[in-house]
C-alpha cells in the first residue's frame, strides 16, 4: 500500500525557503502571490499490515520535527 505524508511548518514558524520562493516568483513577474510556505511530501510504499501507530512513529522519529512541523498521513 502507498501512503503520502505531508510535512509543513507550524503557523508562526519562520519559513526562509518559502520567503525565497515568494521573492523569486515576484522577480519572475508572477503577481498576486501573497505568501508561500514550503513543505515536504513523502510517498512511501508500506505493507498492507502497517498500522497507523507505525506510520505515526515514522513521522515522529524521523520524517518530521514535531517541535516546528505538523504532519498529515494519507493512505492511498
Amino acid at each position: 500500500m502507498k501512503v503520502r505524508i505531508f510535512v509543513t511548518l507550524k503557523p508562526g514558524v519562520l519559513d526562509p525557503q518559502g520567503r525565497a520562493i515568494h521573492h523569486a516568483l515576484g522577480s519572475l513577474g508572477f503577481e498576486g502571490v501573497d505568501d508561500v510556505r514550503a513543505g515536504k511530501l513523502f510517498e512511501i510504499e508500506v505493507a498492507d499490515t502497517t498500522t497507523d501507530e507505525q506510520l505515526d512513529g515514522m513521522c515522529r522519529q524521523l520524517l518530521a520535527n514535531t517541535v516546528i512541523e505538523n504532519y498529515r498521513i494519507e493512505r492511498l
